[in-house]
């Protein structure tokens, strides 16, 4: 992605760049405002063809072949391949993961131990300490953010809230790792050590989660649960359709140390759903024979239960109608909505690249850059605009980088400012756009709508002004050093 080169076009003026723009999060709104949570079904997928049909006609105005733009979108497809591969393999896990109880297992062991009051800020410390851990805010997320989800629900506490919390202390996890892809990629871009960029980053990053901690431990005292059910009774149930064990968590940490090990994403995901699959039939035979529609487990019937769950998804049946929605899961299938919106964004992103509106669009905002506050502020409207607009947060950090390292270096600033600055604002709000990667896989993954977790995800949108307070304040704003 480093590598990858910057298309510009000089011919194209800024309102030309911005067009398919603004009618792509116009008619977004307004097709919100129609369809409601239904958006995502197919309606937002279409609207971004829609703007990139746009950017195609700005493309062809501009002299810019339809082959070149094709070839472009082909490229975003090839980025995105790995991350629609690891989409399919969290369907497959959570179906897996589902059958043989080790999410039941979480859900039940959750609610014994995490009270209602410190839910939330311990969601953001499980998930940061498992994202620093394995570099990446998508397994943490697959693994114990899904179990979180489950048990939040349990509880009564509103899911956007819990899928908040889960998120920021992902994403947190995910900044401070040096296992992490964003993280070397930023310090990469920006030309700054590894090690410095990660302690340089402790500035912003720590009053950030300080801040979300806070919020979240007052949210907690303040909800009221008093309608959620017993959690007494809903462990009950757990465990008279469960064979409740703790044997089972075996599975997700084997998947955690893979990730550690620097196993690639998607081997370990691949090894967890399988895992998932041995355990269901030795620990829950009846499951496994109810969902292939058997009366009992054999050889074929297991095949068939466990391939089943992890490719078409399923859903067990309770005593307790009401907590029936904890134990389903859509598995492969369930995540080919989110599939085909990252493919219909990445047609939008690409043709944007390809017309050179990208490059425009971030000159523009270097353009601005008067001063040391300008530069930092240009940069950080450059990374929110890349996510909105190349829907990719890799994307978000590689052209603002590009684009801005030499106007770092001529105002006497180390790398390492700018490097922050990719972070706090080019990884942490890729979450916070719908069809962006980032936001569509969340979204996916814990079930819950970006706008029904944006106020929440308290870290990711409170970094960007982090760092934009710091840099008006003069804080700790570090100095290039003669050699």
């Amino acid at each position: 992605m480093q590598d990858n080169e910057i298309i510009e076009n000089k011919e194209l003026h800024i309102g030309e760049a911005l067009l398919p723009v603004i009618v792509l999060v116009g008619l977004l709104a307004y097709n919100v405002f129609i369809f409601k949570d239904d958006a995502l079904s197919g309606s937002n997928q279409f609207i971004l063809l829609i703007g990139g049909a746009v950017a195609a006609i700005v493309g062809f105005r501009n002299k810019v072949s339809y082959e070149a733009m094709l070839a472009e979108v082909g490229n975003n497809f090839k980025s995105t391949a790995g991350a629609i591969l690891i989409l399919l393999m969290v369907g497959a896990l959570a179906g897996s993961w589902l059958i043989s109880g080790i999410i039941p297992s979480m859900v039940y062991y959750g609610l014994q131990i995490l009270h209602p009051s410190f839910f939330l800020p311990s969601c953001v410390i499980i998930c940061a300490i498992i994202s620093i851990a394995t570099g990446s805010s998508w397994t943490t997320s697959a693994t114990v953010g899904i179990a979180l989800i489950g048990i939040g629900k349990a509880m009564g506490i509103p899911l956007g809230m819990t899928a908040g919390a889960v998120i920021s202390g992902a994403y947190f996890g995910d900044k401070m790792s040096p296992l992490s892809d964003t993280t070397n990629l930023a310090a990469a871009m920006a030309g700054s050590k590894l090690f410095s960029h990660i302690q340089y980053m402790t500035l912003t990053t720590v009053p950030s989660i300080v801040i979300t901690l806070l919020v979240f431990l007052f949210m907690g005292f303040t909800l009221d649960v008093s309608d959620a059910a017993d959690p007494s009774s809903i462990m009950s149930v757990i465990d008279n359709a469960f064979n409740i064990s703790l044997s089972l968590f075996i599975v997700p940490a084997v998947v955690i140390v893979l990730i550690i090990r620097k196993t690639k994403p998607l081997v370990a995901l691949l090894v967890g759903a399988l895992l998932g699959a041995i355990f269901a039939i030795i620990l829950q035979p009846d499951i496994v024979a109810k969902v292939a529609g058997a009366s009992a487990l054999d050889f074929n019937s297991a095949y068939k239960g466990v391939i089943k769950a992890m490719t078409e998804g399923a859903s067990i049946e309770t005593a307790n109608a009401d907590i029936n929605d904890l134990f389903s899961s859509g598995g492969m299938a369930g995540m080919l909505g989110t599939i085909w919106l990252i493919m219909c964004a990445m047609v939008f992103g690409g043709v944007m690249d390809a017309i050179g509106a990208l490059a425009r669009i971030s000159q523009a905002l270097l353009s601005l850059a008067n001063s040391v506050f300008g530069l930092f502020a240009s940069t950080v409207a450059s990374c929110l605009a890349l996510n909105v607009t190349a829907s990719d947060q890799y994307l978000a950090i590689v052209v603002p980088g590009k684009m801005f390292a030499k106007a770092f270096e001529d105002k006497g600033l180390a790398p390492e400012n700018l490097s922050r600055t990719l972070e706090d604002s080019g990884t942490v709000t890729s979450v916070l756009v719908p069809w962006n990667t980032c936001g569509a896989y969340q979204s996916g993954v814990l079930g819950v709508s970006v706008l029904e977790y944006f106020v929440y995800a308290i870290f990711n949108y409170l970094s960007p002004f982090m760092t934009l307070l710091f840099a008006a304040l003069q804080i700790k704003i570090k100095q290039l050093t003669e050699q």
